[in-house]
């Protein structure tokens, strides 16, 4: 079986150290749209290295990008998990980040397998990690689900459903981000150089119409869209962000990231109901059972 369930969570984690520039910050800012509209905001504090914050997501692409050289560590070299590409999914993400993320640094990133959960038709594997400083203080910490068709029906339990809720009300904000017809060809310089996010023919042979844009390139449009539209353009606001990929984006579609405000949370913070859509296509799903956590 190529998911052998007890060795993948009985091994011991995986720990790689990883490094970030200043240029790979910039390039993550810009292949979100920043500075897009420079006659209007250049969006200096994004795109610009005197002064750089940095979007709490870039956690998702850091150690990937052109820093890292011409071989990135392999996200699936893991015991028990061998798994074919092809077969794999990026279900979900959760992301929290414990304080703002510098613009250039080092950090030993630990990753484990913490469930593998059986969908019948599919395993959804859970990958945990946690990103930790020189001295051992967390930066970030993460979970990843990796849908995996064809590897369930092994007797295992299914897992928790989670049901998304949405207020029966208009939200409180709605924000749309254009993407242009070249955002996958730029985002995927962040590390992510899968064909199906470039090569037309690749894409049509795994079922899509074109090249689509990556789906952790939708969560960060949607981080973004939650800084601009919402916490006064300080990146360093926004805490949390889990999502569940629910659909494609195609390069030069809009993705409309609608919020509501939830009572309640931990003193200082607000948290976040989310829904992502494609007004182009009758508001398709992009992103659902998401929510996020800020400081006021």
């Amino acid at each position: 079986m190529p998911i052998d369930r007890h060795k993948a969570l009985t091994a011991a984690p995986t720990s790689r150290v990883i490094t970030w520039s200043t240029r790979d910050v910039l390039l993550y800012h810009l292949s979100l749209g920043a500075g897009a509209g420079p006659a209007a905001d250049p969006e200096l504090r994004l795109t610009y290295e005197r002064g750089l914050q940095v979007l709490p997501t870039f956690a998702m692409v850091a150690g990937s990008g052109p820093s890292a050289g011409d071989t990135p560590f392999a996200a699936d070299a893991l015991p028990g998990i061998d798994i074919d590409p092809r077969a794999m999914l990026h279900a979900g993400q959760d992301l929290r980040v414990h304080r703002p993320l510098p613009p250039s640094g080092t950090a030993t990133l630990t990753s484990r397998v913490s469930e593998v959960w059986d969908k019948g038709r599919a395993a959804l594997v859970v990958l945990a990690s946690e990103a930790t400083d020189s001295d051992g203080a967390a930066l970030w910490t993460g979970t990843m689900r990796i849908w995996v068709r064809g590897e369930g029906g092994f007797g295992g339990e299914a897992g928790p459903e989670d049901t998304p809720t949405e207020p029966g009300r208009p939200a409180d904000l709605v924000v749309d981000t254009p993407t242009t017809a070249r955002q996958a060809l730029l985002y995927r310089l962040n590390g992510d150089l899968n064909p199906l996010h470039a090569d037309p023919e690749f894409a049509r042979s795994v079922g899509f119409d074109r090249p689509v844009l990556h789906g952790l390139a939708s969560y960060g449009l949607v981080g973004k869209a939650l800084v601009d539209g919402l916490l006064d353009g300080d990146p360093t606001r926004l805490e949390e962000l889990s999502v569940r990929f629910a659909g494609a984006l195609t390069p030069g579609e809009t993705i409309r990231t609608s919020v509501w405000r939830e009572e309640g949370g931990a003193p200082g913070t607000t948290r976040l109901l989310l829904r992502a859509t494609c007004p182009e296509r009758d508001d398709a799903p992009v992103l659902t059972h998401a929510t996020a956590t800020v400081r006021a």
